[in-house]
């Protein structure tokens, strides 16, 4: 069999008018290298014939259901399919019908104690947002029972976040300033709540969730100690009593605004903030030494709130210079449906700004659903979540409600409190309805200072410095996009910071795409595998042959790239016979197991590369091409220029067939 045991076969089937043509690759796998005549022959097939639609609805199938999530309802009678439907449109019919009474508990006591928490962070965040106090509060009453029942985790805390609570109040104040046109600033603050859920909503229906993946790690990383660096810089005007301050968000206007106004600053604010703000990170810091007492710091910005409004309220009839929150209105929610904006000159400015706050908030939720749900062992869909938090957040800018998502922090103490199921949202929203119908009155002397210790509180956990130094020891790249993120949103702006970051990401991939890694492969003695000489000190080169191995897709972005990197592979390594007088080369092997997928740039540059291989007395052989990429080479007849000894299913058995019908030169 030898030199001529690799061939190209070609049968031709005919049906009608149909032509099929099937090329088979015969190699060798018998191991270790036997003689040419003892050698085993396997078929190396092309993969079974599809049409069009078969492979389009395969390739839609991968990028749109990689979960399969209709799979339950195969072989199911009509009645199963409706509970099921049920089911999967409303998770809370999964657990709702097994639910009891020792869960209640649990749930009840979780509950409470995110409410303690919500409350106080509820009405920080929306004065972050530069919104009413009791939009706040009103955020943290409808949106937490929507989910309760769309939602998929059973951890997940709902309500404002800090991150999103400071990109909203950022974009908006750039063009509409909230003390001079309240009531349009609040309209917008509505209006990009609604785009935001709607565009949630979008990707989840449209299981088009892969474009939050644009958002990477690193990038988050950055982002988010870059804008919690800046909110706590920003809360200075509240612990400093200063009363006229910068409305802007970058470090250096927002440092010199602090100290040219040093004549507004104010010494009790200064003593009152300074002591509450050591006492939440004193509470916060013993719940992170120890996890059991988790509830100290959950307490904490209640208790915070409670004990500083008792002082203020004993001392209101001095003179204090301590400003305090004022009257919040009581009662439920009123609808807001009539305040949507949805024509003029700001729409675009409330689109974009719904994108950007919904893209963040929808990272955010999901994130900390799936870790939650990893420590309890269960799944969370995502495509489920984006529907839940999008269709929440719509109906919450219907209620006076602005853009809320899965809390990391409420959700961590939701999780340490013995959360069972979503339960413990309705029993958060219920606790917020009480609030709201009873208990406004009590927040009137609640001093602005402390809502300030509250949010620095909140947002020092968001700065990881731990994540970025192994970024840095992992990946420059990676810390380079981290980086950029944070000094983007410090000096330049939060949502251009953000752009940066997502920038230098995909930089990244346009990098990895274009300037793919090939490596020198050599034996590893007494073997037939085939690894880096660079990895592997070992391994050894083969006399005459250069082995070569491309790790990425062939595409026309890289094929250019690709044939002037093998051809200085090629000149690298005669140079290097020649100077260590070795036998010539005469084989070139491109290992493409890694290559999953090419285009006709790529076939193009394959078959340029052959005939510049030939013209210098070059024979180029491919090893273990992966099914799509052999059909593609089959259909544009590279095949047949190749010739028969062209393509092996291994590198081990390319060497030995290929070697076995000449003789290497000393």
């Amino acid at each position: 069999m030898g030199a001529n045991s690799n061939r190209v076969e070609d049968f031709s089937r005919h049906n009608g008018s149909t032509t099929t043509t099937t090329t088979t690759l015969k190699v060798s796998t018998e191991i270790p290298m036997p003689p040419p005549e003892a050698m085993e022959i396997h078929n190396v097939c092309l993969p079974p014939q599809k049409t069009t639609f078969q492979k389009l609805k395969h390739r839609l199938s991968e990028i749109f259901f990689p979960d399969d999530p209709l799979y339950r309802f195969k072989k199911q009678t009509w009645c199963k399919k409706l509970v099921l439907g049920l089911q999967f449109l409303f998770p809370i019919f999964q657990w709702g019908p097994e639910y009891n009474l020792s869960l209640f508990r649990s749930d009840i006591i979780s509950g409470l104690t995110i409410a303690s928490l919500a409350i106080p962070q509820g009405i920080s965040y929306a004065k972050l947002a530069n919104l009413p106090p009791i939009v706040g509060l009103y955020s943290s009453f409808v949106p937490p029972l929507i989910y309760s029942v769309l939602g998929s985790s059973r951890h997940l805390a709902v309500g404002p976040v800090s991150i999103a609570s400071l990109v909203m109040g950022t974009m908006l104040s750039e063009s509409v300033s909230p003390v001079e046109e309240p009531i349009l600033h609040l309209k917008l603050a509505f209006t990009a709540t609604f785009f935001a859920g709607l565009f949630q909503a979008s990707l989840g229906l449209l299981r088009l969730g892969f474009v939050i993946d644009f958002l990477s790690k690193a990038t988050l990383i950055g982002f988010m100690a870059g804008a919690a660096v800046i909110v706590s810089l920003q809360q200075l005007k509240g612990l400093l009593g200063i009363v006229h301050f910068t409305g802007k968000m970058q470090l250096i206007p927002v440092m010199t605004s602090v100290f040219d106004h040093r004549k507004e600053w104010s010494w009790q604010t200064i003593v009152l903030g300074s002591i509450f703000l050591l006492f939440l990170l004193t509470t916060r810091h013993i719940s992170t030494r120890k996890p059991k007492l988790f509830w100290v710091s959950a307490a904490a910005p209640l208790t915070s709130v409670i004990l500083s409004t008792l002082l203020v309220f004993c001392i209101k009839s001095k003179p204090h210079g301590i400003s305090i929150i004022g009257h919040l209105q009581k009662g439920l929610n009123p609808p807001s449906l009539n305040m949507l904006y949805f024509n003029g000159q700001y729409l675009a400015l409330a689109i974009k700004t719904g994108i950007i706050t919904g893209i963040l908030s929808l990272t955010e939720g999901i994130a900390v659903g799936r870790t939650f749900a990893s420590l309890r062992n269960y799944q969370v869909d995502g495509n489920k979540e984006m529907m839940a938090i999008g269709l929440m957040n719509m109906a919450g800018c219907c209620t006076s409600c602005y853009v809320t998502t899965g809390s990391f922090s409420r959700s961590a103490v939701n999780y340490n409190a013995g959360a069972q199921t979503a339960v413990s949202n309705i029993v958060l929203a219920t606790t917020v309805l009480v609030t709201l119908l009873f208990l406004m009155p009590l927040f009137y002397y609640t001093p602005n200072v402390i809502l300030g210790a509250i949010i620095i509180t909140a947002v020092i956990g968001l700065i990881d410095y731990q994540a970025a130094y192994k970024l840095w020891k992992v990946d420059k790249l990676d810390f380079l996009a981290c980086v950029c993120s944070f000094f983007g949103v410090l000096f330049i702006s939060v949502p251009l910071g953000l752009a940066i970051a997502v920038g230098v990401s995909v930089f990244k991939i346009l990098l990895h795409v274009t300037r793919p890694n090939t490596v020198v492969l050599g034996n590893i003695p007494r073997t037939e595998i085939y690894q880096s000489l660079n990895r592997y000190r070992e391994a050894s080169r083969v006399r005459s042959f250069l082995i070569l191995a491309i790790e990425s897709p062939i595409y026309f972005a890289n094929s250019t790239y690709l044939q002037e990197r093998i051809l200085r592979w090629v000149r690298e390594e005669e140079e290097r016979i020649k100077a260590n007088r070795e036998s010539t080369l005469k084989c070139i092997i491109i290992d493409m197991t890694a290559v999953t997928a090419i285009d006709t740039s790529g076939i193009d540059m394959v078959r340029e590369l052959r005939k510049m291989l030939e013209k210098r007395s070059l024979q180029l052989v491919l090893v273990n091409p992966v099914g799509s990429v052999t059909e593609k080479l089959h259909h544009s007849k590279i095949l047949e220029s190749f010739g028969m000894n062209a393509f092996y299913l291994t590198v081990g058995k390319a060497v030995a067939d290929i070697s076995a019908s000449w003789k290497p030169q000393p």
